[in-house]
């Protein structure tokens, strides 16, 4: 992992992210010799299989019609 000033990263921005993007490698940017921020590449998310499975409601009868009074509007 590599580590630069954060004038260095202002100054060559374009060239760091550039790199990141290539190298697949993080780069930390430093203020004063402190850890200020990190640039990391673009990671595609990538669906889990039942990730969803808790977000699906499962009704009872869904074949059944709801009948002719289900259809006229409340007063």
């Amino acid at each position: 992992m590599k580590t630069m000033a954060i004038t260095d990263f202002k100054s060559h921005a374009l060239q760091v992210i550039g790199d990141v993007a290539t190298r697949k490698e993080r780069v930390i940017i430093t203020k004063r010799g402190k850890p200020l921020a990190e640039v990391v590449p673009f990671a595609e998310a990538k669906p889990t299989p039942g990730h969803l499975s808790d977000a699906l409601v499962f009704e009872k009868d869904i074949v059944t019609p709801l009948g002719a009074e289900m259809w006229h509007a409340s007063k």
